[in-house]
């Protein structure tokens, strides 16, 4: 699958990072196969460093290190900081791995610096401003990502500062193409296959002249031909309004589905135990708009949510302008998602 890829014109490998015992090693081995016999040469190769591994100060070096020695590589073209937010830039800079980072570049260990990214707005234009030599970033988007996380403002900010930008999850790891909520089946009609709900996905992403380049996951040798088939015909500004109108009814379609009424505004931030209840209400939102609660599952616990934590002191029910009960909506959220 990897070399077919990079036969047909892909040239950007992203290794991740796989959570879970000797997952990593095993599927950084099995890449590491795939680029022998030249194929290294025809193809960048991005390493993952995830900000939650970095507990202390020889953690940088190690990590990238063992990841080198998995691919059996003796550089990498880009090193991206996973996971980076409000909350863990901080983290990162009093651990000192830019600095880190930028002694590894001298060395030759790889060619750019960029971070994966899943926060706000605000976040995003602090961090890229905060540090000088970033190269690229990354983040999730998709037709229903447009105006957060950081949304369409968050790509055009980093593509204006000069960074790649590169995206992922763009039909949201299937959800957008398949166990349609029937609304949504509605507007789409009887006329569009799973394989045509695909197209308008990646055509949508492809669309913005700011994005470098597409992630998207594939399992099998069918799903790499058939994307790079679409990728061949990528171009971008070539929607027309009927088009965007036309996806922009799919996205609305989809937010009426949300049981919580959340902006995400934040002004019940911040919480005395740490609970971040727009972020989880987005999750839940999420699990019912896509009725997928495995993925909100996952996410919850990655993210380290603790809804029990809650004391029910009422604060963040005054300062909410839209009235939400939200200690009420918290319990509803953890009997789903704990």
């Amino acid at each position: 699958m990897v070399r077919y890829a990079i036969d047909n014109g892909v040239n950007y490998i992203d290794a991740g990072f796989s959570p879970g015992e000797g997952e990593q090693e095993k599927r950084l081995k099995l890449l590491g196969e795939a680029l022998r016999d030249g194929y290294r040469e025809k193809a960048k190769i991005a390493v993952t460093i995830p900000s939650n591994l970095i507990k202390a100060d020889s953690d940088f070096d190690e990590i990238f290190e063992t990841q080198l020695k998995y691919l059996d590589i003796d550089y990498a073209d880009f090193c991206l900081l996973g996971g980076i937010n409000r909350y863990t830039w901080p983290h990162m800079t009093r651990k000192g791995i830019p600095e880190k980072a930028e002694k590894a570049m001298n060395e030759g260990k790889f060619n750019a610096l960029g971070f994966f990214f899943h926060d706000y707005f605000q976040a995003l234009r602090e961090i890229v401003d905060d540090y000088d030599n970033w190269t690229l970033c990354g983040f999730q988007y998709s037709y229903m990502d447009v105006d957060h996380h950081p949304g369409y403002g968050g790509l055009k900010y980093a593509a204006d500062k000069g960074l790649a930008v590169y995206t992922t999850e763009p039909h949201l790891g299937g959800r957008l193409v398949s166990r349609l909520p029937e609304s949504v089946s509605e507007v789409w009609g009887s006329g569009y296959s799973e394989k045509e709900r695909i197209d308008w996905a990646l055509k949508w992403v492809w669309n913005h002249g700011e994005i470098s380049t597409v992630i998207s996951n594939m399992d099998s040798i069918e799903q790499v031909k058939a994307n790079i088939e679409l990728a061949e015909k990528a171009e971008t500004d070539v929607l027309n309004v009927t088009e965007k109108v036309f996806i922009s009814k799919i996205r609305d379609t989809y937010r009426k589905l949300k049981p919580i009424n959340c902006t995400s505004c934040r002004a019940c931030m911040p919480c005395a135990q740490g609970i971040d209840a727009p972020r989880i209400f987005e999750i839940y939102n999420d699990g019912v708009m896509y009725d997928d609660w495995e993925t909100a599952k996952r996410i919850y616990k990655e993210e380290g949510h603790q809804i029990l934590r809650c004391t029910n002191c009422g604060t963040c029910d005054v300062r909410c302008g839209r009235e939400i009960t939200i200690p009420e909506w918290l319990e509803a959220a953890r009997l789903k998602l704990e």
